[in-house]
């Protein structure tokens, strides 16, 4: 993978994003990517899902925009053809449709709110030329978590398909490489096989594990034959431990609390204290 674009003018449009990203909740498990590893991991998307339509199942890190915002404006060769984000959180739907309504490419990316607890909407099954997703990481759950969210980007993906997932990858830690293990499985059982897999290629800002890494894991569809006929909602009993142990899936969506000065630091944040 060529990495010829310019990385100083690359990190200054990211920071367009990152100011542009709300908060994580760590209760969700969103654990934010750090920026230089949001600019290879970008590239490293648009350049192999060049001209493709590409579903994201959950997008907190903002992938999804780095990869567009990047394209629109060259920095990058390559570029999908269209992104569609699935995200339960409305903060980070709404933030999503604001920026591209400001950087004029609404066109190319949208998102809805969604969540992986409830089957597919109708009208993203089966569309989309490849899936990406970066999913709870599943080290109380077995990996259950990774796989409900590999399971929705393969429902959404068409009959010549690729995905990407991103997850834990640490061989100090053998929860990761059982995770690791039961994803690829679960994808070969949808008929997908590993086309390619960039170990410990990410870090995150994680301060109970600052040292822990993830890697990009792509897959391929080589048989149509398993490919699902429907979406089915989420069994109650997938939806233990996960986002980390004793917190189950309980929440539908994450609401936003509407805001005049977006972009802003919110006045509870803060007090003044003036010259006297």
């Amino acid at each position: 993978m060529s990495r010829e674009f310019d990385l100083r003018e690359a990190i200054n449009a990211v920071s367009d994003v990152v100011a542009n990203r709300p908060p994580p909740l760590r209760e969700f498990d969103q654990i934010y990517m750090k920026v230089a590893d949001m600019v290879i991991q970008a590239h490293y998307i648009s350049e192999r899902f060049h001209e493709k339509s590409v579903v994201f199942v959950g997008d907190g890190d903002a992938i999804a925009l780095t990869v567009m915002h990047l394209g629109r404006r060259e920095i990058f060769r390559k570029c999908p053809r269209l992104i569609h984000v699935l995200d339960f959180d409305e903060r980070i739907v709404k933030s999503i449709v604001r920026f591209a309504e400001k950087f004029e490419f609404s066109d190319k990316l949208s998102a809805t709110l969604y969540n992986v607890v409830d089957p597919l909407p109708q009208q993203a099954f089966g569309y989309f030329d490849a899936f990406y997703t970066n999913p709870p990481w599943g080290a109380s759950n077995k990996g259950e978590s990774v796989c409900a969210f590999l399971e929705r980007g393969i429902e959404a993906s068409n009959k010549h398909a690729e995905g990407v997932i991103v997850i834990a990858d640490d061989h100090r830690l053998p929860w990761t490489q059982q995770v690791l293990l039961k994803s690829q499985r679960r994808a070969a059982r949808r008929g997908f096989v590993v086309a390619e897999l960039i170990p410990q290629m990410h870090f995150y800002h994680l301060d109970d594990a600052p040292e822990l890494q993830s890697c990009s894991c792509m897959f391929r569809r080589v048989e149509d034959e398993a490919a699902p006929s429907v979406s089915q909602p989420l069994d109650a009993t997938r939806r233990q431990n996960f986002y980390g142990r004793n917190n189950p899936l309980m929440v539908r969506y994450i609401r936003e609390n509407p805001s005049l000065n977006y972009g802003k630091a919110p006045e509870s944040s803060y007090t003044l204290e003036h010259l006297e």
